[in-house]
């Protein structure tokens, strides 16, 4: 394999022009003739040489960038905000003052360990629920189709909010939240893995970012809606009672979110032509395919990706012909090259990830600002700020970085960023403690204060280019079709489960190892993180079908596969670019080893056009020919 993957074939593209420029063809002028190579070739040149900061589509049509792709991606990507809501709901919820007095937070009756058990099992408990969520999500994307599947969610997502928005009683709430959960543990299969399946390979990682990011959406608009409770809705009756009022209405934000999604999901998406054609539906998915790319269904662009899709889906087929939830468990930790992907890629994204201190810092983001000194309700305050600027930072990741830097290099800015900013925390804690008395002693310590407050920021930040990018992206990327879908359900399970097991430790974490010593601990996972990430392959620009490819290569190669396995896949031999860029002008391309085309087509303007192609007289018509 190693000589195929090193081979560096050179192609030439005969350009078909615009009529005008058939015309002064048909007087005798040659068509152009560029002689082009692997696009792999740049990777000889220096990082700052070949940066742009752009996507790359040479390779691709422009029209397959338009209105109902977008929407698509829009609406599964907003799916993301379901997590989101809940933490951040959850998080202002357990610091107003009805919530904490309505399920007992603040009884002076029950010890620091007690109080510390109950808020944890409060925050957790959706948590919980996702494993389950995420473990049915292992057959029902599959079964349901992935926008079936997104509606049948939002319903399930609306019952758990209904149940906990009427809650009088911890069990109820606690079964509202687990039935949340059920939802949004089958959010996070279905949203990355459609988007992985429909969006083109120059702007996979932003689509799936857009879900990462939508992620923090939801824990900005949680935010807000608890701090504008507190301020507008006061947590007492006349009578003394409580308000019930203050906590329920910050409810409203997920009731509308989830109908939105629902309602949108009937008109604006289209389904996954990958599922379609896996499961024998291939006139539907060409169809699908037509749509979402905006070109006619006998297109080049259509028909090659069609046969990218279908030659996976054909080997697949022959590798198992039967495909039951025991199959797929026994090939993903029998065949070596998918445990890797599962165990050591999807399986550590989520363990390094989830206990990098990110999720402690959303969920317990009012307890962390009042050990720096922010007291009050200057703590909602604070934690809807941190929310804006995590919505900030994952979009501008989602749209700047993870298509053009690349997944490792955002991953690499982002756990360094990160390290950097809860270690400077960690060192405040343990020098100025303080701090969390709300006494800060002199102007070296106020200033260092600050400092902290920043960091939580920063954290969060950083975060969301890193881990919160990566976390959704990786699992999606990496397995074949057959098991894609089922593989991202076992990573799901992985990450709410390290998710759960971090926000019912983080209360008990930070009292038994000091707020400090569970900051250090973060570090020290986000050292590890960092040697992890190095090995990783870089799998930007690629499509779906040619990353199979990759994993033949050893697992200390795999950092190295955009030199060793260059992208075959036969979307990226049909080329739609001239002098003026990506214009969409059609061109033939050859292949000089085998002397024939690769794929042609002549797009119908209306009107007859002629082309000098392999020594043909410049005036001769040719049919439509597509490869």
């Amino acid at each position: 394999m190693s000589s195929t993957a090193n081979k560096k074939p050179t192609q030439t593209s005969i350009a078909v022009g615009s009529p005008e420029e058939n015309d002064n063809s048909s007087k005798g002028s040659q068509a152009n003739i560029e002689v082009e190579s692997t696009p792999y070739s740049e990777e000889k040149k220096p990082f700052w040489q070949r940066f742009r900061f752009r996507v790359d589509t040479t390779d691709h049509p422009p029209q397959i960038f338009n209105k109902t792709l977008y929407l698509s991606i829009l609406v599964f990507g907003l799916f993301g905000a379901a997590r989101g809501v809940d933490e951040g709901t959850i998080s202002g919820n357990l610091a107003l003052p009805a919530f904490t007095r309505k399920f007992g937070l603040s009884d002076t009756t029950k010890t620091e360990h007690e109080i510390a058990t109950l808020k944890s099992n409060i925050a957790s408990m959706v948590q919980l629920g996702s494993v389950a969520g995420a473990i049915i999500a292992m057959k029902s994307v599959d079964y349901f189709g992935r926008l079936r599947a997104l509606q049948v969610v939002c319903i399930i997502w609306l019952v758990g909010v209904a149940i906990q928005v009427s809650s009088n009683s911890v069990g109820q709430l606690f079964a509202g939240r687990f039935v949340e959960g059920l939802a949004i543990g089958q959010t996070t299969s279905i949203g990355p893995v459609y988007m992985s399946e429909v969006a083109p390979s120059p702007i996979r990682g932003m689509a799936n970012c857009i879900f990462a990011g939508a992620v923090y959406l939801g824990i900005m608009m949680g935010y807000f809606a608890n701090y504008g409770s507190a301020i507008h809705i006061p947590e007492a009756l006349a009578d003394g009672s409580i308000n019930d009022k203050q906590w329920r209405v910050t409810f409203c934000v997920k009731f509308i979110m989830a109908g939105l999604i629902f309602v949108t999901s009937f008109f604006l998406c289209v389904e996954s032509p990958r599922w379609l054609l896996k499961h024998d539906k291939s006139q539907e998915a060409i169809e699908k395919l037509s749509k979402l790319r905006n070109l006619p269904t006998d297109h080049p662009y259509i028909l090659a990706e069609i046969s990218d899709i279908n030659e996976q889906v054909t080997a697949e087929k022959e590798a198992a012909r039967s495909s039951s939830l025991l199959d797929n468990f026994r090939q993903i930790f029998t065949v070596k090259s998918i445990a890797y992907r599962l165990l050591i890629i999807g399986g550590g994204s989520q363990v390094l990830g989830q206990w990098s201190g990110a999720n402690a810092v959303t969920i317990y983001a009012s307890e962390l600002f009042s050990l720096v000194g922010v007291t009050g309700i200057d703590k909602l305050k604070m934690s809807a700020v941190l929310g804006v600027v995590k919505f900030s930072s994952a979009y501008f990741a989602a749209f700047f970085l993870i298509d053009i830097l690349g997944r490792k290099r955002s991953l690499y800015i982002g756990v360094s960023g990160q390290m950097l900013c809860l270690l400077y925390y960690a060192i405040f804690l343990n020098l100025v403690p303080e701090a969390a008395e709300g006494v800060v002693v002199n102007a070296n310590a106020r200033r260092a204060s600050t400092g902290a407050l920043a960091a939580i920021f920063l954290s969060g930040a950083f975060w969301t280019i890193g881990f919160n990018s990566i976390q959704y992206l990786i699992g999606n990327e990496i397995f074949p079709l057959g098991i894609r879908s089922f593989a991202q359900s076992v990573i799901m399970v992985l990450h709410f489960a390290n998710q759960y097991g971090n926000s019912s430790a983080m209360p008990k974490l930070m009292l038994a190892m000091h707020s400090f010593g569970a900051f250090y601990f973060f570090v020290g996972v986000l050292c590890i993180a960092l040697v992890w990430a190095f090995f990783l392959p870089e799998l930007k620009g690629r499509s779906l079908e040619s990353i199979e490819e990759v994993f033949t290569l050893p697992w200390y190669n795999l950092r190295r596969c955009r030199k060793l396995v260059p992208d075959h896949s036969q979307i990226h031999k049909v080329k739609y670019t001239n002098s003026r860029g990506n214009t969409g002008a059609d061109y033939i391309q050859y292949d000089l080893e085998l002397n024939k085309p690769i794929g042609e087509f002549v797009e119908n303007t209306g009107t007859s056009r002629s082309k000098n192609v392999g020594g043909r007289s410049s005036g001769e018509e040719e049919e439509e020919k597509k490869v």
